[in-house]
């Protein structure tokens, strides 16, 4: 599969199935505000297999997320690999950096087919890491799948989230994405939902600065960099580039389509089966239960208005760079309840645009930029 040949109203770049709200650990910025225990009404094997035959309408080779909580909560999820691997999807996995991540299940999921496998590394040390994750070990254990992944072929992909918290850390989380032979970094910028509420984002600027230092690295690095609810990274890229005007279908540097955010070649489905344009973005558009994904994803009113960058309203919808950024949808609504307002955490202002400013009602609390 092309991304770059992908037509974002017909099919996502990426579909997030959330296997389980259920996870081990209680990090801070968790999206999934995830439990101990499994919920009663998730999507059952028998669901989950319907819902991945109804994702290869998408077409071919359909890239799909097993994430949470912790999917390897469930004991169903090689068999759901290697399920969606025989129809001909993409299957790639999120782990939560757990004792669940033993060598043998990390060479069972590989043996199924998975195609990528995706851990999360918030701190340049285990003390900090640790700290973020809310247990002790995760570090060690993350390290350790890390090692289990490589030894069965599996490319390793690092996420980490970006805010006040964890900003000074990124230098050295840097050095260790080099340092296991990470094929993509995977940086997120922190959006207010679920545990992450509590957490102090980074400030507009600050932002802007740690999104010139990505570029730095991109240029640099053996491994590539995408940025998740960040889609003004694209803007600073291409900026950096010579600037000008955005071209209509420009690549991120590592073959990935712009202008990709949620509802537009982004879309996920929860523990129980209702469709979302985001993770971020907690808007219902139907339930896998009783509609296709594909139909909700193609035909809904919020997937289609998210498609609709001349409908953004402020700056965003002023930006001349909207159709290659358009800004975090899920911020957003998470900061005014409105999914097309502008982005509060984007520092850019266009020329000549005089109308209100977004609020970002945060406070940086920290002094340095990552260099």
């Amino acid at each position: 599969m092309n991304p770059r040949a992908i037509d974002t109203t017909e099919r996502p770049f990426v579909l997030i199935w959330e296997l389980t709200q259920a996870c081990e650990l209680a990090c801070k910025h968790c999206r999934a505000d995830a439990t101990p225990t499994r919920h009663p009404e998730e999507l059952t094997t028998a669901e989950g297999k319907q819902l991945l035959d109804d994702a290869r309408r998408f077409g071919e080779g359909q890239l799909v997320v097993l994430s949470g909580g912790d999917p390897l909560a469930r004991d169903d999820t090689q068999e759901l690999v290697d399920y969606g691997t025989d129809i001909g999807l993409q299957m790639t996995l999120t782990p939560s950096g757990t004792d669940s991540l033993t060598a043998d299940r990390v060479q069972g999921l590989a043996d199924a087919g998975l195609r990528r496998f995706a851990v999360s590394i918030d701190g340049g040390s285990a003390a900090a890491h640790d700290e973020f994750r809310g247990e002790p070990g995760s570090f060690e254990q993350t390290r350790e799948a890390i090692t289990a992944a490589k030894a069965a072929d599996l490319p390793v992909q690092i996420n980490t989230t970006v805010c006040a918290e964890t900003v000074n850390q990124l230098p050295a989380i840097r050095d260790l994405v080099a340092d296991v032979e990470a094929v993509l970094w995977s940086v997120f910028f922190l959006v207010p939902v679920g545990r992450g509420r509590v957490l102090t984002p980074t400030s507009p600027k600050r932002a802007e600065a740690v999104m010139e230092w990505l570029c730095a690295v991109n240029d640099e690095a053996d491994f590539g960099i995408k940025t998740t609810e960040a889609p003004h990274y694209r803007r600073v890229a291409l900026s950096g580039e010579g600037g000008g005007s955005p071209p209509a279908t420009p690549d991120d540097g590592i073959g990935r389509r712009m202008g990709i955010t949620a509802g537009n070649g982004f879309a996920f489905v929860s523990h129980r089966g209702e469709v979302y344009p985001s993770g971020f973005l907690p808007k219902s558009a139907g339930s896998v239960r009783s509609d296709s994904v594909v139909e909700i994803y193609r035909d809904s009113e919020l997937f289609q208005s998210l498609r609709q960058p001349d409908a953004l309203g402020g700056k965003c919808g002023a930006c001349e760079y909207k159709y290659v950024c358009g800004g975090s949808r899920s911020r957003a609504f998470a900061y005014t309840g409105d999914p097309m307002a502008a982005d509060p955490l984007c520092d850019y202002v266009p020329d000549d645009y005089e109308g209100p400013l977004p609020s970002h009602p945060t406070t940086d609390h920290t002094s340095s930029t990552a260099d």
